[in-house]
This record gives structure tokens, C-alpha cells and sequence, in this order.
């Protein structure tokens, strides 16, 4: 079963000197790939130059995180695809742990590592940590998060256990899978598509795991800081699309309402900061959802998962435990 590993890039020279070197180390029987969306720095002759291994797709634009792994993947043959970020140090044997486990359960379809900070390595990184989960009103949050805060990593979550989503920042899938969802969704661009792919996934009855046995330390916002207004947009814009697309027909409706009430409220937050950008891109977001949400709907399935209430009640117990836990924080 041979592997994948497909790092996004763009204008990343710098980041593929610090982190490639370690990728290709510790990734000896897998094929690694940069997908290169239309750089106009050198980084794809620096890779050419030092890297002659790794094998080079050229997209011809840039496209984005969702768009970008599309056209990438297209040429990309090997049976389970590992979706890298460019910001992504990797541990020696990252691979095996993960190979073991799509060898050895083959209804598992997608997997996360446990994913630590790279700038203080003791912590769980913000996206992805410790696996995804999702609350009743499209919220994603992940455990060794409660909301911006991040847990010490004392070996509380070295479970594997099936997850709700798996974080893009080192994203583990079988080729088959990808394909037969379609990919991403390129709308989206960048932010939540993964949840948005594993929620079709879940829809489908495929399992998806978080394998604590595989480490990698993630800089996360290289690309797009936390505090941009441009990520306050896409993600809130995303977030409906994606309910939009993978609620339950009963459940979307009255799920919409509710978010737009809670979007609203956190409007308001950002106004009480003084945040006025983030304020306006949760207006922007709101403006391109409804233009979008034609589409969107189009987009869902034939038929919804049984299970939304399971996620329901996973959601609650993590809840209870998130809240401890930010007790003990503070």
C-alpha cells in the first residue's frame, strides 16, 4: 500500500528550505509530491535543484487549498494520499502508525495525526489537535482546544478513536474515497473544506480516526494568520455552506436560523473589540452565502446520514470534559 505525500505550495520557498528536508528523511517508502499553485518565487527550483526525489505538479494558477489539491491530485496514482501543509514538521516514523491502520481496518477511509505546535512543542496545535469534532450548530472544535486556548500534551488523548473530521494540515485519505467524494469542494477555496469533505465521507458510513501514534508539529496561519480578516470570512462563509450542503432536511432550516442569530452575536464582539474588519467580513460572508446558497443546496446528497444525532451526543459528553478542562485552565 504505498503512500502519497502531497505538500500544497505557494510562494513557500522559505518554508519548504525549514521543512521538506525532514519530510523526504522520515518518508522513505512513500512518493513525495510539491503541488505548486503558480509560484513566482523560486521554490520550485529550489526543490528541483535540491530535492531531485521529490516529483513536481504545476498548477496553473493559484488556486487555493480545495482547488488546488484537486488539480494536483488528478495525476497522483499512489492508493492513500497524505495531504501535508507546507508549515508541517514531521517525526521519523510518522508514516507507520498510519500504514498500519489503513492495512489492517479497511472500512477506516481517513486519518489525523496528533498534531502539536511547532513553537512550543509540550502544546496541541490549534487546528486539528487532538481530532475534530463538531457541535449541533456547525461549529468545528477539536479536543486539546477550547476555544482559543490549547492543552498541554500529557498524553490525555493518545486513544485512537474515531473522529467527526480530520484536520487539512496533515490530512491522511484513500485515493479510492477522495475520488468517489469528489474531492473537495472548490468553492470553498480555502478553510473547512476538510470538514465539509469528511462530513460527505461520514454521510457515506465511512470511519475516520485520529492515530495518536503519529506525531507532526504544525507553525499553523504561515499562510493566512489567525487574525486576518480574510480567514474571518471564509471561514463563517464556509461554515453555511457546508450546513447548507450535509445537515440533515429536517434539522437545516431552523440549524440556519440559529447560526445566523449566533453569527450576529459574534458580529457584536468583534464590534465591542473594536474589530471593525472582522465585524465587515461577517457581513461579507453572510452577503456571499446567500448569492451561494442556491448552488449549495444543489450540491446535496440523495441522502442524509442517520447518524447526525450520534454527532449530537459526542458533541455533549466533549462539552462537559471541554469545560473542566477550561476550568483548569483558568
Amino acid at each position: 500500500m504505498k503512500i502519497a505525500v502531497v505538500i500544497l505550495n505557494w510562494n513557500g520557498r522559505q518554508l519548504l528550505e525549514q521543512f521538506l528536508p525532514g519530510v523526504v528523511r522520515y518518508s522513505p517508502d512513500a512518493v513525495v509530491y510539491v503541488a505548486d499553485n503558480a509560484s513566482t518565487d523560486d521554490s520550485i527550483a529550489f526543490v528541483a535543484r535540491e530535492f531531485p526525489s521529490v516529483k513536481i505538479i504545476r498548477n496553473a494558477g493559484n488556486f487555493g487549498f480545495a482547488k488546488g489539491y484537486n488539480a494536483a491530485l488528478q495525476s497522483v496514482d499512489e492508493e492513500i494520499y497524505a495531504l501535508v501543509n507546507s508549515d508541517i514538521e514531521v517525526t521519523e516514523n510518522w508514516l507507520d502508525p498510519i500504514a498500519d491502520t489503513f492495512a489492517n481496518e479497511p472500512d477506516t477511509a481517513i486519518i489525523q495525526p496528533k498534531i502539536l505546535d511547532f513553537k512550543n512543542k509540550a502544546l496541541f496545535e490549534y487546528a486539528g489537535a487532538g481530532g475534530g469534532f463538531i457541535d449541533q450548530f456547525g461549529y468545528p472544535f477539536c479536543r486539546g482546544r477550547v476555544f482559543d486556548t490549547v492543552e498541554q500534551d500529557e498524553g490525555q488523548y493518545d486513544d485512537a478513536i474515531e473522529i467527526f473530521w480530520a484536520s487539512g494540515a496533515c490530512f491522511f485519505i484513500r485515493r479510492d474515497i477522495y475520488r468517489m467524494l469528489n474531492g473537495f469542494d472548490d468553492s470553498f477555496f480555502a478553510h473547512q473544506e476538510e470538514i465539509d469533505l469528511c462530513w460527505r465521507a461520514f454521510n457515506h458510513n465511512v470511519r475516520i480516526k485520529y492515530i495518536p501514534g503519529s506525531v507532526v508539529y504544525h507553525v499553523g496561519g504561515a499562510t493566512l494568520q489567525q487574525g486576518n480578516p480574510r480567514k474571518t470570512y471564509l471561514n463563517f462563509r464556509n461554515s453555511l455552506l457546508m450546513l447548507t450542503k450535509n445537515l440533515p432536511k429536517d434539522k437545516l432550516y431552523l440549524i440556519l436560523l440559529q447560526r445566523m442569530v449566533l453569527d450576529g452575536l459574534a458580529g457584536m464582539q468583534f464590534v465591542v473589540k473594536g474589530k471593525w474588519k472582522h465585524f465587515f467580513a461577517i457581513l461579507q460572508a453572510h452577503g456571499a452565502f446567500y448569492r451561494l446558497f442556491s448552488s449549495a443546496y444543489r450540491k446535496r446528497a440523495s441522502f442524509q446520514s442517520k447518524e447526525y444525532y450520534k454527532i449530537k451526543s459526542i458533541v455533549v459528553a466533549y462539552y462537559v470534559q471541554g469545560k473542566k478542562t477550561f476550568l483548569k485552565l483558568f
